[in-house]
């Protein structure tokens, strides 16, 4: 279970970032008074426009950050104090993870199944579910630099997914993905939910969301707006597709912010 408890996040910006963002601010509040939870056996989306602080929330969640202020609990443990701990049952996967371009995908699946002190047994059987899944196992010997781009990206979700995590975070899933590859990871998502796993995928394409999501919470200009269920989210905004109901949220947000 993930629980996150009033966690606003704060970023000092430098004079060339100042001018890049048109402020005057040295200050920037990526996120704001957040609060959300969410539980095993479900995946939750974490929705909102480009730069509205989704990211930011789940490096936090993940320990890659610290919250400003706040307090985030992952299976009880404290990403400030026990962020070890909070790693062995967790892992973040985003597009930017790159595997060393020298190395194939078996060695490094091995590599890090030894980092995670998991026995050569398990991590042979890992590795088998795992690259069959993907498809990864005709090209388990040859470098990743040799391989195509969905391919590495595949490489990089299976070597993620070694310690078998309780808790797998995905930042934007399909993002610059093909149809084929993006269709396998959204249903391996599936599977990992039900198999009791916590997912959390952040996106900002909202018929993903629809499709895939269990409960969301939507994140505007770095404040949680809404926590619910789809039903939830049609049914509040008298709509049937979750892009609407957005746009409806986003238009409340906009007008009492004005």
């Amino acid at each position: 279970m993930i629980d996150i408890q009033h966690v606003t996040k704060i970023y000092k910006l430098n004079r060339k970032q100042m001018e890049e963002q048109k402020t005057k601010s040295n200050m920037k509040v990526a996120v704001k008074d957040v609060s959300l939870s969410a539980r095993p056996g479900e995946i939750f989306g974490i929705l909102g426009p480009n730069g509205a602080g989704k990211t930011t929330l789940l490096r936090c969640v993940s320990t890659l950050l610290e919250p400003t202020e706040g307090q985030i609990t992952v299976n009880g443990f404290d990403t400030r104090i026990q962020g070890e701990e909070v790693r062995r049952t967790t892992a973040f996967l985003t597009n930017e993870v790159k595997l060393d371009a020298h190395f194939s995908p078996k060695y490094q699946f091995r590599f890090f199944g030894r980092l995670y002190g998991i026995s050569e047994e398990q991590i042979e059987a890992r590795r088998k579910e795992l690259f069959e899944y993907f498809g990864i196992t005709d090209f388990e010997d040859k470098r990743i630099e040799e391989l195509s781009t969905g391919m590495k990206q595949k490489a990089s979700i299976a070597v993620s997914l070694v310690h078998d995590p309780d808790v797998v975070i995905f930042d934007e899933p399909t993002n610059g993905l093909d149809i084929i590859t993006a269709r396998a990871v959204t249903d391996y998502l599936r599977i990992l939910r039900d198999r009791g796993k916590l997912v959390i995928v952040s996106t900002h394409i909202m018929p993903e969301a629809q499709k895939l999501c269990d409960r969301m919470a939507m994140i505007i200009n770095g404040s949680c707006v809404f926590q619910g269920t789809l039903e939830e989210a049609l049914e509040q905004n008298h709509t049937e597709d979750l892009e609407d109901a957005f746009f409806e949220i986003y238009r409340q947000v906009t007008e009492e912010e004005q």
